[in-house]
């Protein structure tokens, strides 16, 4: 039950990651900015680098109190005023509406470290990817409600103006039912042990392969084991790149289906539908598959995967072959790659990072989400949207071979 509150949530945020990269477009005044895709990029990387240093307070903040409940109800609570504020005619300014979407970005991330400790500290470590994907899933089909309510509104015969007004009103609403569910499920932890245990078996682990390996080698007896540790470095760079990659294919993209579809903006929503339903099915996918996959060798193969669709999307892209059909095709099966990889890192991330620092793995995902929100429509406006996503493709291989290097 205690998932109802982010299913809500997503919802909300389903309708606006479609919706507020084309708000941004129609402003008038975006040249003050360089332009509506410049203008794209400079309020949602602000918006990333903001919440960087925003992800560590939070996380060390609520691990340090260990009232997990408090920091969602401030995100959940923080969210709704602001898209109330949003939906009135003073923020219809592009720099007032840069700034309240910057500083609900930095409030939205409150509610992330919290919600990954709850999982990791309710469920053994056996069963954390299971856990992982179910509230993934469950909030994936949240997310695509919201992408379907705001297909309905754009395909109906409402003027833009009031078009912004009805769905920052829904969200706001949306958000505030959140936040009165996670009041009524939520609960913290009894007790805080679940990291800590994790991190002492792998201590334990390398202690007993250092005794096993020295006393077969007395012996004269062969070892195959290995005293190597992973390359934390490595898993660092493996998330920055994927992150990077995503942020650069993303960020612009909905501006790219918006001309492919000739300016019928319903079916963006559609696109990211098909794309939500490729993650849904991973996320559900993973909780029946979790306990028999090798977690380091099977993550590095759905980031190739990923690297391999977006090649595939620069040859349909170039050669105009029945783009808008494999277009969204190709999308279902990114967002099933991109569900199997982050189940896989984030309960690896939540093993290796230790307890004091649950705000890092959200931190690593906004460095690199940063620089991909900036470059990305940068890129397309000065190159073009198949360069871009050449480039993302080969980032995406980048991320692969580091993952590769870390998983030996």
């Amino acid at each position: 039950m205690w998932r109802l509150g982010f299913f809500f949530h997503d919802m909300a945020f389903g309708l606006l990651t479609v919706f507020i990269p084309l708000y941004v477009v129609v402003f008038q005044n975006t040249s003050i900015l360089g332009g509506p895709l410049l203008a794209l990029g400079v309020m949602t990387s602000l918006a990333i680098f903001c919440s960087i240093p925003a992800s560590f307070l939070w996380g060390y903040l609520c691990d340090k109190t260990r009232h997990y409940k408090a920091f969602i109800l401030l995100s959940f609570a923080s969210i709704t005023v602001i898209l109330f504020l949003m939906a009135l005619p003073f923020a219809q300014n592009l720099i007032v509406f840069v700034v309240l979407y910057v500083v609900m970005q930095m409030l939205h991330v409150a509610h992330e470290s919290p919600k990954n400790v709850l999982v990791t500290e309710h469920y053994s470590r056996n069963d954390w990817e299971s856990s992982f994907g179910l509230y993934e899933g469950v909030t994936e089909i949240g997310f695509i409600i919201g992408l379907i309510a705001g297909m309905v509104l754009f395909a109906s015969a409402l003027s833009f103006s009031a078009l912004s007004t009805y769905s920052f009103f829904l969200c706001c609403g949306l958000s505030a039912v959140a936040f009165v569910f996670a009041v009524a499920f939520i609960a913290d932890p009894l007790m805080i042990f679940e990291r800590r245990l994790v991190g002492i078996e792998r201590k334990l682990d390398f202690t007993n392969r250092g005794f096993e390996g020295s006393s077969r080698l007395m012996d004269g007896l062969k070892w195959d084991g290995s005293l190597k540790e992973d390359s934390f470095l490595g898993l660092v760079l493996g998330i920055v790149l994927f992150s990077f990659a995503t942020s650069l294919f993303f960020t612009p993209l909905p501006i790219y289906l918006k001309d492919l579809f000739g300016g019928q903006q319903q079916y963006v929503y559609l696109a990211y539908i098909l794309n939500s339903v490729g993650a849904t099915i991973g996320y559900f996918l993973i909780r029946r598959r979790a306990r028999t996959m090798d977690i380091k060798k099977q993550m590095p193969r759905f980031v190739i995967l990923r690297s391999l669709l977006i090649f595939a999307l620069v040859g349909i892209v170039e050669f105009a072959l029945f783009p808008k059909i494999l277009v969204g095709l190709l999308l279902v099966f990114i967002g099933f790659a991109y569900a199997m990889y982050y189940i896989l890192m984030l309960s690896l991330s939540m093993e290796v990072i230790p307890e004091g620092k649950a705000g890092f793995f959200d931190g690593l995902v906004g460095l690199g989400a940063g620089l991909g929100a900036f470059l990305g429509p940068f890129l397309a406006n000065s190159l073009s949207f198949v360069i871009l996503f050449a480039i993302t493709a080969v980032i995406f291989l980048l991320a692969f071979i580091t993952l590769k290097i870390f998983s030996h």
